[in-house]
């Protein structure tokens, strides 16, 4: 999603001053300082490490094998078979009287040896399991036998109940490719983009990479990858997020909605109360691994890595290079509100506050008629700039107003309480859709804090939204957690018959601390390359691989949609030719053999070597003209949308990736509901999100009517008229600031 701009702007960040000296040390430094980096991670998570560690196993049955052993030992049986009598000799001898010490303790030291070996070929054995992709190649509905065997084997080895990071031992590393397959993968990708004249140079160009250049820069990639955690992720963070010089603002962050028909409570203070109770209790449960790892099928874990800095983590800005700082834990949540910055503390006596009690919080913000202070009003707007003149910025404001600054980066979050409302109104959905995915994705400008993980927006409707941060992790990530605080907050929290948030307000409460700041004065008619992104979480510490899903099968069938004298029949047999193709991209992709992120890192390592390739220079020049996205429904147990279809959010959107171009998400909310949201640049006269949208509906209208239930969906499409916009295509069209957004909202 907004990761493609960041992609794009990648070869530009490697250009700058800095970057140089950076990528001047020697690539196996670089390559070490890669694993070091990972064995660090894992140190740090010493503790969680030894709980999960030790999964499918628990410390406890450490303890019931040495009493099982201290009971054979009692019979006069040997189950070491005479090593426990040698571990004794090993031992120092204190007198007589502590023999039987020495017999305990060499039995401690069996049991733990023995534990160990027993945890760790149960670990290998899931590792190899885990290792096994079979199952993503076969058709949808089909088993074949292998895979049967292989479920059933995995679920004998995987354990019971597992917590968070569970299985993060167990992942296999992702693998590299081979070269010749992303070289021969990338062609197949831009044949249908590129004239004869312009794809016969690519494959001479590709060809000379091959036959001079590959061969090394691959070897330097499967060393980093039996090194390191990951061959790529780190590099992907560093390269294409924190090195980035761009503002965050629109190029980097991206948003989410609320309930799109539902405002649960018009009391601002009483919802923001509710949300940011169920955040905290997001946050309880994540600290404590209660929130459950996420598997594909029932049992193909992913890796949970990234949930680790969801809270208590900001993007602080460097003049070269960013770097994400996270604390361990943070009792407190930063509030703008009319310019002004407060401190709200979430504990009391090391218990979570209630929501009543922080509704009152938030409230006493909105009743307090200070004024801002001079510059207070648009500091923020600092974080929306370019990260080498925040960064420049930051040194003296961390001088002046240390106190402050730290009261915000410590958050465990940024709530920011709008002044106006927003969401959808029934008089004009349109034009208020299009504010409300507006005021998400960049607001003001200056009243976000755009280096925070995220930002909770409260509007004074009650309306939620959320502005994410991307370096730190990808949309699954911030999409669970922002389905569970939905449901949460609604649901389970729930609110009473006058609105407020259930329980009782806390009078001894102090005020919320206001900061002080000491602030010195100063589609357009062809074929495009398209930017999709799939998740590489089957593989420890896995992030994302693009889909390159402008194929030949593809375009095949746009051209056969357009060509008057194909039949239906005809159509959709392309069309389905296109679909298995994607799909095929797709799970390419998903088990680590995906072209992007491979060329990504050998180009990396041809930086490190200082050598030129035309052929890496040309591929990281590229333009992503259109950048898609889904964002996945994770947890549809939390809501019912039969029974309560009002409850559903619109997902999210994001910036596009080229200032010609287009950024497209959507998302599936059920069974019978797209949303879409598309944005362009309003500075470019190449774009009309507004056009795009509605091509985007007659395509959906035409491909279904390609089906037998056609006539049925353009009916819902087109029937139900204005008396329920849930009924109906909204068409969303902005044109303010540095942007413009449309979203298409289709209930079949």
């Amino acid at each position: 999603m907004a990761e493609a701009h960041q992609a794009v702007g990648f070869r530009t960040s490697l250009t700058s001053d800095g970057a140089e000296v950076e990528l001047s040390a020697p690539v196996l430094q670089e390559i070490y300082l890669s694993g070091l980096r990972s064995w660090k991670r894992h140190l740090s998570r010493f503790w969680n490490d030894f709980l999960t560690g030790v999964f499918p196993a628990s410390p406890l049955s450490w303890l019931f094998l040495f009493s099982a052993i201290q009971l054979a030992w009692f019979l006069q049986l040997d189950p070491s078979l005479g090593l426990m009598e040698k571990i004794k000799e090993l031992l120092p001898d204190w007198g007589g009287q502590h023999h039987r010490l020495r017999g305990v303790l060499a039995a401690a030291l069996f049991a733990s040896c023995l534990w160990g070996t027993l945890i760790f070929t149960l670990h290998v054995a899931l590792r190899l399991l885990l290792s096994y992709h079979g199952w993503l190649l076969e058709p949808h509905g089909a088993m074949s036998s292998p895979t049967k065997t292989w479920l059933a084997l995995v679920r004998i080895f995987s354990g019971r109940h597992p917590m968070l990071l569970s299985y993060q031992r167990s992942l296999p590393r992702q693998p590299v490719p081979s070269v010749q397959d992303t070289v021969r993968k990338y062609l197949e990708s831009v044949r249908p983009v590129l004239s004869d004249e312009d794809f016969d140079w690519t494959a001479v160009l590709a060809q000379e990479f091959l036959r001079l250049q590959a061969s090394l820069l691959q070897w330097y990639l499967r060393l980093k990858s039996w090194w390191a955690s990951n061959y790529v992720s780190d590099w992907w963070e560093e390269f294409v997020y924190l090195r980035s010089r761009n503002p965050l603002m629109v190029n980097s962050n991206y948003y989410m909605m609320d309930f799109l028909y539902v405002t649960p409570t018009p009391l601002q203070a009483a919802r923001a109360g509710n949300a940011v109770h169920a955040l905290l209790l997001y946050r309880h449960r994540l600290n404590r691994q209660e929130i459950p790892p996420t598997l594909l099928m029932g049992m193909r874990p992913l890796c949970s890595a990234q949930y680790e800095k969801i809270f208590n983590t900001t993007r602080i800005p460097g003049v070269q290079k960013d770097y994400i700082r996270h604390l361990h834990d943070s009792q407190h949540v930063a509030v703008f509100h009319r310019g002004r910055f407060f401190r709200v503390g979430t504990h009391s006596r090391n218990s979570l506050l209630s929501p009543r009690a922080l509704e009152q919080q938030f409230q006493r913000i909105l009743d307090d008629p200070s004024p801002a202070c001079p510059h207070e009003e648009h500091l923020a707007a600092l974080t929306a700039a370019p990260r080498g003149t925040w960064a420049q910025v930051r040194t003296s404001l961390k001088t002046q107003a240390a106190e402050a600054l730290e009261a915000v980066e410590g958050a465990a979050f940024f709530v920011s309480l709008d002044a106006e409302p927003a969401g959808l109104t029934r008089e004009d959905p349109a034009a208020s859709l299009d504010a409300y995915a507006h005021t998400l994705l960049a607001g003001r400008g200056h009243d976000r804090w755009f280096d925070k993980s995220f930002t909770l927006i409260v509007f004074s409707n009650g309306k939620l939204g959320l502005s994410v941060e991307h370096s730190w992790a990808d949309c699954p990530i911030s999409g669970h957690m922002w389905e569970f605080t939905l449901a949460t907050e609604c649901f389970q929290l729930g609110y009473s018959t006058g609105g407020h948030c259930k329980g009782h307000p806390d009078p001894t409460l102090p005020q919320p601390q206001r900061l002080q700041w000491d602030l010195p004065d100063q589609d357009r008619g062809q074929f495009c390359l398209t930017y999709e992104s799939a998740m590489t979480r089957l593989f420890l510490e896995g992030r994302t691989e693009t889909v390159r899903s402008c194929t030949r099968e593809a375009c095949n069938f746009v051209r056969a949609m357009e060509d008057k004298e194909k039949t239906d029949p005809q159509c959709l047999a392309l069309f389905r030719v296109a679909v298995d193709k994607h799909q095929a991209l797709l799970k390419a992709a998903m088990s680590g053999q995906g072209v992007d992120r491979h060329l990504f890192a050998l180009y990396v390592v041809s930086r490190f070597l200082h050598l030129q390739s035309p052929f890496l220079t040309q591929v990281h020049s590229e333009q992503w003209q259109l950048s898609t996205s889904q964002i996945p429904v994770q947890q549809m147990h939390l809501f019912d949308v039969h029974n309560y279809p009002d409850y559903v959010s619109s997902g999210g959107g994001f910036g596009p990736a080229d200032d010609h171009g287009y950024g497209v998400s959507y998302i599936f909310m059920g069974d019978d509901m797209i949303t879409f949201h598309i944005s362009s640049k309003k500075s470019s006269t190449k774009t009309d999100s507004h056009r795009l949208g509605q091509h985007i509906e007659d395509a959906l209208l035409d491909v279904a009517s390609l089906f037998q239930a056609g006539q049925h969906f353009k009916r819902r499409f087109r029937g139900s008229g204005k008396e329920d916009s849930r009924h109906r295509c909204g068409f969303l069209s902005r044109q303010t600031g540095a942007s413009k957004t449309s979203m298409t909202s289709t209930n079949f």
